[in-house]
Protein backbone atom coordinates (compact mmCIF):
# COMPACT_ATOMS: atom_id res chain seq x y z
CA UNK A 1 0.00 0.00 0.00
CA UNK A 2 1.47 3.33 -1.14
CA UNK A 3 1.54 6.17 1.31
CA UNK A 4 0.81 9.55 -0.31
CA UNK A 5 3.78 11.84 0.10
CA UNK A 6 4.87 15.27 -1.10
CA UNK A 7 5.80 13.97 -4.56
CA UNK A 8 2.42 12.36 -5.17
CA UNK A 9 0.63 15.46 -3.91
CA UNK A 10 2.67 17.67 -6.26
CA UNK A 11 1.86 15.36 -9.15
CA UNK A 12 -1.87 15.50 -8.33
CA UNK A 13 -1.72 19.28 -8.10
CA UNK A 14 0.08 19.48 -11.46
CA UNK A 15 -2.54 17.24 -13.06
CA UNK A 16 -5.33 19.37 -11.63
CA UNK A 17 -3.65 22.56 -12.90
CA UNK A 18 -3.26 21.05 -16.35
CA UNK A 19 -6.94 20.11 -16.41
CA UNK A 20 -7.93 23.64 -15.38
CA UNK A 21 -5.79 25.14 -18.12
CA UNK A 22 -7.36 22.84 -20.67
CA UNK A 23 -10.89 23.76 -19.59
CA UNK A 24 -9.99 27.44 -19.42
CA UNK A 25 -8.62 27.32 -22.96
CA UNK A 26 -11.93 26.21 -24.50
CA UNK A 27 -13.84 29.50 -24.08
CA UNK A 28 -10.87 31.42 -25.45
CA UNK A 29 -10.85 29.23 -28.55
CA UNK A 30 -14.62 29.75 -28.91
CA UNK A 31 -14.48 33.53 -29.10
CA UNK A 32 -11.05 33.99 -30.67
CA UNK A 33 -11.95 32.92 -34.23
CA UNK A 34 -15.17 35.01 -34.53
CA UNK A 35 -13.38 38.00 -33.04
CA UNK A 36 -10.49 37.62 -35.46
CA UNK A 37 -12.88 37.34 -38.40
CA UNK A 38 -14.77 40.47 -37.33
CA UNK A 39 -11.50 42.39 -36.94
CA UNK A 40 -10.35 41.24 -40.36
CA UNK A 41 -13.68 42.22 -41.90
CA UNK A 42 -13.53 45.67 -40.32
CA UNK A 43 -9.96 46.15 -41.54
CA UNK A 44 -10.62 45.16 -45.15
CA UNK A 45 -13.96 47.02 -45.25
CA UNK A 46 -12.18 50.21 -44.22
CA UNK A 47 -9.27 49.63 -46.59
CA UNK A 48 -9.55 51.91 -49.64
CA UNK A 49 -6.33 51.61 -51.59
CA UNK A 50 -7.46 53.83 -54.46
CA UNK A 51 -8.29 56.87 -52.31
CA UNK A 52 -4.72 58.21 -52.02
CA UNK A 53 -4.42 58.24 -55.82
CA UNK A 54 -7.90 59.47 -56.77
CA UNK A 55 -7.67 63.03 -55.47
CA UNK A 56 -4.20 63.76 -56.93
CA UNK A 57 -5.46 62.41 -60.25
CA UNK A 58 -8.51 64.65 -60.24
CA UNK A 59 -6.44 67.66 -59.15
CA UNK A 60 -3.83 67.14 -61.85
CA UNK A 61 -2.86 70.00 -64.10
CA UNK A 62 -4.63 68.44 -67.09
CA UNK A 63 -7.97 68.36 -65.20
CA UNK A 64 -7.95 72.12 -64.37
CA UNK A 65 -9.86 71.61 -61.08
CA UNK A 66 -9.16 73.04 -57.67
CA UNK A 67 -9.79 71.01 -54.52
CA UNK A 68 -12.91 72.98 -53.66
CA UNK A 69 -14.37 72.74 -57.17
CA UNK A 70 -13.75 68.93 -57.41
CA UNK A 71 -15.90 67.94 -54.32
CA UNK A 72 -18.61 70.47 -55.39
CA UNK A 73 -18.63 69.13 -58.98
CA UNK A 74 -18.81 65.54 -57.79
CA UNK A 75 -21.67 66.26 -55.38
CA UNK A 76 -23.70 68.14 -57.97
CA UNK A 77 -23.21 65.42 -60.54
CA UNK A 78 -24.23 62.67 -58.12
CA UNK A 79 -27.30 64.59 -56.93
CA UNK A 80 -28.37 65.25 -60.51
CA UNK A 81 -28.02 61.59 -61.43
CA UNK A 82 -29.97 60.48 -58.34
CA UNK A 83 -32.77 62.98 -59.00
CA UNK A 84 -33.09 61.94 -62.64
CA UNK A 85 -33.17 58.27 -61.64
CA UNK A 86 -35.76 59.05 -58.96
CA UNK A 87 -38.05 60.74 -61.49
CA UNK A 88 -37.63 57.95 -64.01
CA UNK A 89 -38.34 55.21 -61.46
CA UNK A 90 -41.41 56.71 -59.83
CA UNK A 91 -42.94 57.86 -63.11
CA UNK A 92 -43.89 54.21 -63.65
CA UNK A 93 -47.41 53.72 -62.25
CA UNK A 94 -47.02 50.01 -61.33
CA UNK A 95 -43.76 50.70 -59.51
CA UNK A 96 -45.29 53.70 -57.76
CA UNK A 97 -48.31 51.69 -56.56
CA UNK A 98 -46.25 48.79 -55.23
CA UNK A 99 -43.78 51.20 -53.59
CA UNK A 100 -46.55 53.16 -51.88
CA UNK A 101 -48.04 49.97 -50.47
CA UNK A 102 -44.56 48.75 -49.47
CA UNK A 103 -43.81 51.91 -47.48
CA UNK A 104 -47.25 52.30 -45.88
CA UNK A 105 -47.68 48.66 -44.88
CA UNK A 106 -44.12 48.34 -43.58
CA UNK A 107 -44.75 51.29 -41.28
CA UNK A 108 -47.88 49.64 -39.85
CA UNK A 109 -46.21 46.24 -39.64
CA UNK A 110 -43.36 47.58 -37.52
CA UNK A 111 -45.82 49.26 -35.17
CA UNK A 112 -47.82 46.07 -34.67
CA UNK A 113 -44.86 43.77 -34.03
CA UNK A 114 -43.18 46.33 -31.76
CA UNK A 115 -46.19 46.68 -29.45
CA UNK A 116 -47.82 43.23 -29.76
CA UNK A 117 -46.02 42.07 -26.61
CA UNK A 118 -47.60 44.90 -24.65
CA UNK A 119 -51.05 43.92 -25.88
CA UNK A 120 -50.50 40.28 -24.98
CA UNK A 121 -49.28 41.27 -21.55
CA UNK A 122 -52.54 43.12 -21.00
CA UNK A 123 -54.66 40.18 -22.20
CA UNK A 124 -52.70 37.57 -20.25
CA UNK A 125 -50.16 38.89 -17.72
CA UNK A 126 -47.02 36.76 -17.67
CA UNK A 127 -46.89 36.74 -13.87
CA UNK A 128 -50.28 35.01 -13.67
CA UNK A 129 -49.96 32.34 -16.38
CA UNK A 130 -47.58 30.58 -18.74
CA UNK A 131 -47.15 32.54 -21.95
CA UNK A 132 -46.01 31.38 -25.39
CA UNK A 133 -45.05 34.66 -27.01
CA UNK A 134 -41.71 33.40 -28.31
CA UNK A 135 -43.25 30.24 -29.73
CA UNK A 136 -45.89 32.31 -31.54
CA UNK A 137 -43.20 34.49 -33.09
CA UNK A 138 -41.35 31.39 -34.29
CA UNK A 139 -44.47 29.68 -35.64
CA UNK A 140 -45.63 32.80 -37.48
CA UNK A 141 -42.21 33.18 -39.11
CA UNK A 142 -42.14 29.52 -40.17
CA UNK A 143 -45.68 29.55 -41.58
CA UNK A 144 -44.98 32.85 -43.33
CA UNK A 145 -41.93 31.35 -45.03
CA UNK A 146 -43.96 28.34 -46.17
CA UNK A 147 -46.67 30.64 -47.52
CA UNK A 148 -44.07 32.67 -49.42
CA UNK A 149 -42.82 29.52 -51.14
CA UNK A 150 -46.40 28.47 -51.96
CA UNK A 151 -47.33 31.84 -53.48
CA UNK A 152 -44.93 31.18 -56.34
CA UNK A 153 -47.45 28.70 -57.73
CA UNK A 154 -50.26 31.28 -57.87
CA UNK A 155 -50.94 32.44 -61.41
CA UNK A 156 -52.43 35.93 -61.52
CA UNK A 157 -52.05 39.00 -63.71
CA UNK A 158 -50.51 41.35 -61.17
CA UNK A 159 -50.57 44.25 -63.64
CA UNK A 160 -54.38 44.02 -63.74
CA UNK A 161 -55.39 42.68 -60.34
CA UNK A 162 -52.42 43.66 -58.22
CA UNK A 163 -54.01 46.74 -56.63
CA UNK A 164 -57.25 44.91 -55.92
CA UNK A 165 -55.24 42.12 -54.29
CA UNK A 166 -53.37 44.65 -52.16
CA UNK A 167 -56.69 46.18 -51.11
CA UNK A 168 -58.25 42.84 -50.14
CA UNK A 169 -55.19 41.64 -48.24
CA UNK A 170 -54.80 45.00 -46.46
CA UNK A 171 -58.43 44.64 -45.35
CA UNK A 172 -57.65 41.15 -44.00
CA UNK A 173 -54.66 42.56 -42.13
CA UNK A 174 -56.87 45.29 -40.66
CA UNK A 175 -59.37 42.64 -39.55
CA UNK A 176 -56.62 40.55 -37.92
CA UNK A 177 -55.28 43.54 -36.01
CA UNK A 178 -58.81 44.51 -34.95
CA UNK A 179 -59.49 40.98 -33.65
CA UNK A 180 -56.24 41.10 -31.69
CA UNK A 181 -57.47 44.28 -30.07
CA UNK A 182 -61.05 43.43 -29.15
CA UNK A 183 -60.86 39.78 -28.03
CA UNK A 184 -59.94 38.97 -24.49
CA UNK A 185 -58.58 35.50 -25.24
CA UNK A 186 -54.83 35.13 -25.59
CA UNK A 187 -55.12 32.25 -28.07
CA UNK A 188 -57.33 34.31 -30.34
CA UNK A 189 -54.72 37.08 -30.12
CA UNK A 190 -52.00 34.61 -31.04
CA UNK A 191 -53.97 33.24 -34.00
CA UNK A 192 -54.74 36.73 -35.32
CA UNK A 193 -51.09 37.71 -35.01
CA UNK A 194 -50.02 34.63 -37.00
CA UNK A 195 -52.54 35.48 -39.74
CA UNK A 196 -51.34 39.09 -39.75
CA UNK A 197 -47.69 38.12 -40.21
CA UNK A 198 -48.39 35.48 -42.87
CA UNK A 199 -50.38 37.90 -45.04
CA UNK A 200 -47.81 40.63 -44.67
CA UNK A 201 -44.85 38.35 -45.46
CA UNK A 202 -46.55 37.03 -48.59
CA UNK A 203 -47.49 40.49 -49.83
CA UNK A 204 -44.16 42.12 -49.06
CA UNK A 205 -42.43 39.35 -51.03
CA UNK A 206 -44.73 39.92 -54.00
CA UNK A 207 -44.29 43.69 -53.73
CA UNK A 208 -40.50 43.37 -53.60
CA UNK A 209 -40.52 41.16 -56.69
CA UNK A 210 -42.84 43.49 -58.60
CA UNK A 211 -40.72 46.52 -57.75
CA UNK A 212 -37.54 44.74 -58.79
CA UNK A 213 -39.17 43.56 -62.04
CA UNK A 214 -39.83 47.19 -63.03
CA UNK A 215 -36.27 48.34 -62.28
CA UNK A 216 -32.79 47.99 -63.63
CA UNK A 217 -30.38 46.48 -61.14
CA UNK A 218 -28.49 49.78 -60.75
CA UNK A 219 -31.59 51.45 -59.28
CA UNK A 220 -32.47 48.83 -56.66
CA UNK A 221 -30.64 50.64 -53.88
CA UNK A 222 -32.27 53.98 -54.74
CA UNK A 223 -35.87 52.76 -54.80
CA UNK A 224 -35.69 50.41 -51.82
CA UNK A 225 -33.73 53.02 -49.88
CA UNK A 226 -36.39 55.68 -50.55
CA UNK A 227 -39.19 53.25 -49.68
CA UNK A 228 -37.50 52.26 -46.43
CA UNK A 229 -36.83 55.88 -45.52
CA UNK A 230 -40.50 56.79 -46.06
CA UNK A 231 -41.64 53.77 -44.02
CA UNK A 232 -39.37 54.66 -41.09
CA UNK A 233 -40.32 58.34 -41.26
CA UNK A 234 -44.02 57.44 -41.12
CA UNK A 235 -43.38 55.01 -38.27
CA UNK A 236 -41.55 57.70 -36.32
CA UNK A 237 -44.43 60.12 -36.86
CA UNK A 238 -47.00 57.49 -35.87
CA UNK A 239 -45.03 56.62 -32.74
CA UNK A 240 -44.69 60.24 -31.69
CA UNK A 241 -48.39 60.99 -32.22
CA UNK A 242 -49.95 57.77 -30.90
CA UNK A 243 -47.50 56.31 -28.37
CA UNK A 244 -45.39 59.14 -27.00
CA UNK A 245 -46.67 60.61 -23.76
CA UNK A 246 -45.75 64.12 -24.92
CA UNK A 247 -48.51 63.88 -27.56
CA UNK A 248 -51.52 61.55 -27.29
CA UNK A 249 -49.92 58.74 -25.26
CA UNK A 250 -52.80 56.38 -25.93
CA UNK A 251 -53.48 53.15 -24.07
CA UNK A 252 -52.34 49.96 -25.82
CA UNK A 253 -55.78 48.76 -26.95
CA UNK A 254 -56.57 52.18 -28.42
CA UNK A 255 -53.24 52.10 -30.24
CA UNK A 256 -54.16 48.81 -31.92
CA UNK A 257 -57.54 50.20 -32.89
CA UNK A 258 -55.69 52.99 -34.70
CA UNK A 259 -53.37 50.49 -36.37
CA UNK A 260 -56.36 48.49 -37.61
CA UNK A 261 -57.92 51.70 -38.95
CA UNK A 262 -54.60 52.54 -40.59
CA UNK A 263 -54.59 49.29 -42.57
CA UNK A 264 -58.27 49.75 -43.41
CA UNK A 265 -57.41 53.16 -44.87
CA UNK A 266 -54.69 51.54 -46.99
CA UNK A 267 -57.28 49.02 -48.21
CA UNK A 268 -59.66 51.83 -49.23
CA UNK A 269 -56.91 53.73 -51.07
CA UNK A 270 -55.92 50.72 -53.14
CA UNK A 271 -59.53 49.68 -53.71
CA UNK A 272 -60.25 53.02 -55.36
CA UNK A 273 -56.99 52.93 -57.29
CA UNK A 274 -57.61 49.33 -58.38
CA UNK A 275 -61.15 50.06 -59.59
CA UNK A 276 -59.90 52.99 -61.65
CA UNK A 277 -57.10 50.85 -63.10
CA UNK A 278 -59.42 47.98 -64.05
CA UNK A 279 -61.92 50.36 -65.66
CA UNK A 280 -59.17 51.97 -67.74
CA UNK A 281 -57.93 48.58 -68.91
CA UNK A 282 -61.46 47.49 -69.85
CA UNK A 283 -62.12 50.72 -71.75
CA UNK A 284 -58.80 50.59 -73.62
CA UNK A 285 -59.53 49.87 -77.32
CA UNK A 286 -58.18 46.57 -78.57
CA UNK A 287 -55.43 46.67 -81.15
CA UNK A 288 -56.95 45.21 -84.39
CA UNK A 289 -53.55 43.95 -85.62
CA UNK A 290 -52.94 42.12 -82.35
CA UNK A 291 -56.40 40.56 -82.42
CA UNK A 292 -55.95 39.40 -86.03
CA UNK A 293 -52.62 37.81 -85.12
CA UNK A 294 -54.26 35.94 -82.24
CA UNK A 295 -57.10 34.75 -84.51
CA UNK A 296 -54.66 33.55 -87.18
CA UNK A 297 -52.53 31.69 -84.67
Amino acid sequence: MDVPGPVSRRAAAAAAATMLLRTARVPRECWFLPTALLCAYGFFASLRPSEPFLTPYLLGSDKNLTGREEPRTDRLRVLKILWNDFLICYSSRPLLCWSVWWALSTCGYFQVINYAQGLWEKVMPSRHATIYNGAVEAVSTLLGAIAVFAVGYIKISWSTWGEMTLSLCSLLIAAAVYVMDIVGNIWACYASYVVFRIIYMVLITIATFQIAANLSMERYALVFGVNTFIALALQTLLTVVVVDASCLGLEISTQFLIYASYFALIAVIFLVSGIVSVIKKCQKPEDPEASSEVTTS
